[in-house]
């Protein structure tokens, strides 16, 4: 049986989307461990504007009026009827809606990963538009899926107060370890504190991330803030920093990858990410593979793996005073030269529980 993963994009893992990094990365392992798997991509451009990949990527054009579905795609996945499951990515996705009812009365199996999509803190967001919405599309969509894998623990819970059901499966995904060892870091001046990701300053947490800046800073007036990504919220975020009068405290670096972003992570000595709203941060196991100790919020579904391996700290949801003292925490640490226990811990974090190899068996649950 051939897995497909059907998304809106292009799998692209060179972009600031973290559904397209998380499915490149589970459809090449699947495909390197000798699983069929293909990428199925709903996108404006056509373009296939991306580097090689060990799996077949086919695109389809994404139309104007967004619950409607190319023809083209509705052929295709006639051809692939009895030979294929399908599996969607995203929650609140228009397109969805039309597709499961068009793979439901074709018979044609699918799974959903909602990607944090029905978090408890997501689902506050535009309640009153979401409940309407929900009840005449979501709903009817998970009532036609096979089964819905969850990320987190906070998925499953945000999913049970507006769809009670025994679909759901918790699965984390794996990762890419690319960094297995530690560079030894030269002592700087600075201490820095980083966050990678889509500057959505209220699903981020990024307005937090700030507010507890400036608290740390109040005792460590060296730090530094470095912010890499990008939005159109950046201006915004910039109107923050200049508020809080810490212009030449933060660095908003833009979007960067590969080597560039390596290099920048290496520097970091705390990386932060209080999002109210996740699935799986990727950006946090890339920074704790390359062995930089996190402050994650309950909500990343993070927290679990760094406390039992003593990775960084968690953090409740929404509390700028608890994420200042995890700083602050931190910094201590890094002052007794005692920061590389939690390097290390960090790394075999990523290796005990994201390994592909593991994650890629446990998947194939999902699509039985």
């Amino acid at each position: 049986m051939e897995i497909i993963h059907l998304i809106l994009g292009k799998a692209n893992p060179n972009r600031m989307n973290g559904v397209n990094k998380v499915v490149y990365q589970l459809a090449s392992n699947q495909a390197r461990t000798q699983r069929r798997v293909s990428v199925w991509g709903i996108t404006k451009s056509l373009e296939h504007n991306y580097d090689e990949r060990n799996f077949e990527t086919k695109l389809f054009q994404a139309m104007k009026n967004p619950f409607l579905l190319n023809e083209i795609l509705k052929e295709a996945l006639l051809t692939k009827k009895k030979q294929a499951i399908f599996h969607l990515h995203g929650g609140w996705i228009p397109a969805y809606s039309s597709l499961s009812k068009y793979l439901f009365n074709n018979n044609i199996p699918f799974v959903l990963t909602p990607h944090g999509a029905y978090n408890t803190i997501a689902m506050k967001r535009s309640s009153f538009i979401k409940k309407i919405y929900f009840r005449f599309f979501e709903a009817p969509l998970l009532k036609r899926v096979s089964k819905i894998h969850c990320i987190g623990k906070s998925e499953i819970e945000g999913l049970r107060t507006i769809f009670p059901n025994t679909k759901s499966i918790l699965l984390p995904y794996g990762f890419d370890a690319f960094k297995a060892a530690i560079q030894v870091k030269k002592q700087q001046e600075n201490f820095i504190i980083g966050f990678i990701g889509r500057l959505d300053i209220y699903t981020k947490g990024l307005d937090l991330l700030l507010d507890a800046f400036e608290k740390f800073r109040q005792n460590v007036p060296h730090a530094k803030l470095w912010i890499i990504g990008d939005s159109n919220e950046k201006e915004k975020l910039e109107e923050l920093i200049i508020t809080k009068n810490l212009i030449n405290e933060v660095i908003l670096w833009g979007s960067k990858f590969g080597k560039e972003k390596e290099a920048l992570l290496l520097q970091m000595d705390v990386f932060a990410h209080p999002s109210r709203n996740e699935g799986l941060p990727s950006s946090v196991l890339e920074a704790s593979c390359m062995g930089v100790p996190c402050v994650v919020s309950e909500a990343t579904n993070m927290g679990a793996y760094i406390q039992e391996m003593g990775a960084g700290k968690v953090v409740k949801n929404e509390n700028v005073h608890e994420l200042a003292n995890a700083f602050t925490a931190l910094y201590e640490l890094h002052k007794k030269n005692e920061l590389q226990v939690l390097s290390k811990n960090a790394i075999k974090m990523v290796h005990t529980f994201f390994n592909w190899d593991t994650v890629v068996n446990s998947f194939d649950k999902l699509y039985e």
